[in-house]
């Protein structure tokens, strides 16, 4: 069988079928996650934000290139959770730019949408880790452009690229020692690589089911896709938008990526017509902000640090009642005069969004670690709050991506993500606001001091795995730090004790203790006065966090 042209028709069967695989399949890719907590992960995040385009790519009784292009690119966009959800929704987006004026598809073509996918999700996740999606994306890329001169034929062609890109998988073990110590491949590159086989299925004439049917809309809650190990050298996250109004061109775009590796590292520059995104881990953020500005004015900034959380469970019959006195409240917040400030902070369970209704923030997304919140959500919640500024606390490394995205899609509302990667984080952030200080003062102080906040969470192996030197049979309690895996042993109060341990320095001086909803509060008691008496210096703070998955959430300061 040979193949040289596919036209719109045909894409949006090759899409569907792509989305329907790794709907068949997310289980596993979830499996593959190298830190073995309960939650469902890559593979989740990777279904949800590809489904969400596979709506409206559906949808379209008379496909074209061009609506069948924009479907792809705006629902995944909206609907991307998680980091591997966004850096797939930024594949979508430059893959579907190089084919939306085209009539059909041929292998040329093919191959320099392939070129362009890769160049656009680069742009958004700078100096990536090889072993990732983006080296499996890479492979892909490269492999189409040498089969450019051998053949015309696109079954050939997208056969061999899909095979070299499973070889380039296999290999990810090998780049990335965390993934050889779990005995896996890279997750999210196995999400892509799921997706283009289910297509290619399709492409090849195979009987695949490319029914889309809604998914239960996901109680909104968040998700950890990982919980990431990653040296931290850099102490600021810094970002903004770059409004052009001097000369910027490739070459300038080239400097300024080389003077931000030369402050920082993560770093992202995206440029969209006259706006530059712009986000770099540095330790002095001054000297980026100098430097963009010398190519126009800065909008949108934020400066900070990560990591994770999750999910909130509500009884059924009070459900309804609290969906009903949330629209009320959010109808009268509406009506109300527009004000300077506002808040939106994802949460765990009912006990901490009290605490951050206490704290003011306006809108709570509640979230939790079987589910991200999507760019989407955070987009709903932005119109439901009132105010010029508005404040994100993601509290979650995996939702900071999805935050930003929804911040440079909003245009009448100032949006700063202060990318909060746990709860305790978030809490830290929105006490050290004040009012009389400008968004930028307030952004780096939020910032600064949120970043003095150590967190931990106590939580259960959902599998068998050795990671960080440890060896973890299912169902061991872990303890887990900003710096990965720290205690594991069969008790909860024993790991809870060992990672207070692990988190406690000579400048401590308050542990909070926040219990999950399998907890008493008897038993957080006694894992205070436990602390109390061997730290008899260093107050202790017990506080129902209500929060599923996590026996505890801890945050030392």
């Amino acid at each position: 069988m040979v193949m040289k042209n596919i036209d719109a028709k045909l894409l949006q069967k090759c899409f569907l079928a792509g989305a329907q695989s790794i709907e068949a399949q997310k289980e596993y890719i979830n499996e593959l996650n190298v830190f073995p907590v309960p939650d469902g992960d890559t593979g989740t995040n990777m279904t949800l934000t590809i489904m969400s385009a596979a709506k409206e790519v559906g949808s379209i009784a008379e496909p074209t290139m061009e609506n069948v292009a924009k479907a792809i690119s705006s629902g995944s966009l909206r609907g991307a959770r998680g980091n591997s959800g966004v850096i797939l929704s930024q594949l979508f987006r430059g893959f579907t730019k190089e084919i939306k004026e085209q009539e059909t598809i041929d292998v040329t073509i093919m191959a320099t949408a392939f070129e362009r996918a890769v160049e656009t999700a680069y742009k958004a996740v700078m100096k990536p880790k090889e072993g990732t999606i983006l080296t499996v994306a890479k492979a892909g890329a490269v492999k189409a452009e040498e089969l450019v001169s051998e053949t015309d034929d696109l079954i050939y062609f997208c056969e061999e690229v899909l095979k070299y890109m499973e070889e380039m998988l296999a290999k990810t073990p090998d780049m990335l020692p965390v993934l050889k110590e779990a005995g896996v491949v890279d997750s999210g590159g196995q999400g892509l690589v799921t997706v283009l086989k289910g297509a290619f299925d399709a492409l090849c004439g195979k009987e695949v089911n490319i029914t889309i049917t809604p998914s239960a809309k996901p109680n909104v809650t968040a998700s950890k896709e990982s919980i990431s190990s990653a040296d931290i050298k850099f102490g600021y996250c810094t970002e903004f938008i770059v409004n052009v109004e001097n000369h910027y061109d490739m070459e300038t775009e080239h400097e300024f990526k080389s003077f931000l590796e030369s402050i920082g590292d993560s770093i992202v520059v995206v440029s969209d017509d006259d706006m530059v995104k712009v986000h770099v881990h540095t330790n002095d953020p001054g000297l980026a902000i100098q430097r963009a500005l010398t190519y126009g004015s800065l909008s949108r900034m934020k400066i900070d640090n990560m990591r994770e959380e999750h999910e909130e469970r509500l009884i059924k019959d009070a459900e309804k009642v609290a969906a009903e006195q949330k629209a009320a409240e959010e109808e009268e917040a509406k009506q109300a005069p527009r004000k300077e400030v506002g808040f939106i902070s994802v949460s765990i369970g009912a006990g901490v969004n009290e605490i951050f209704k206490g704290l003011g923030v306006d809108y709570i997304i509640e979230g939790g670690q079987t589910m991200n919140p999507s760019t989407e959500d955070m987009l709903n919640a932005i119109d439901k709050v009132n105010a010029d500024v508005i404040y994100i606390l993601p509290n979650n490394k995996n939702i900071i991506l999805a935050a930003e995205q929804a911040a440079s899609l909003t245009e009448d509302k100032k949006i700063i993500v202060i990318p909060s990667k746990t709860i305790p984080q978030g809490i830290t952030a929105i006490i050290n606001y004040v009012f009389d200080k400008t968004a930028e003062e307030n952004a780096a102080k939020m910032t600064e001091e949120m970043n003095k906040v150590k967190s931990g969470q106590v939580t259960y192996a959902v599998r068998d795995t050795s990671i960080d030197g440890m060896t973890i049979t299912m169902g061991d309690i872990m303890g887990i730090s900003d710096k990965g895996i720290v205690a594991v042993d069969k008790e909860i109060e024993t790991t809870t004790l060992q990672l207070i341990d692990q988190l406690m320095d000579e400048d401590a001086e308050l542990v909070s203790i926040y219990y999950g909803e399998e907890v008493s509060e008897e038993d957080a008691n006694a894992i205070a006065d436990a602390v109390t008496e061997k730290y008899p210096d260093v107050d202790v703070e017990v506080q129902p966090g209500g929060q599923p998955i996590y026996y505890y959430v801890l945050s030392v300061e």
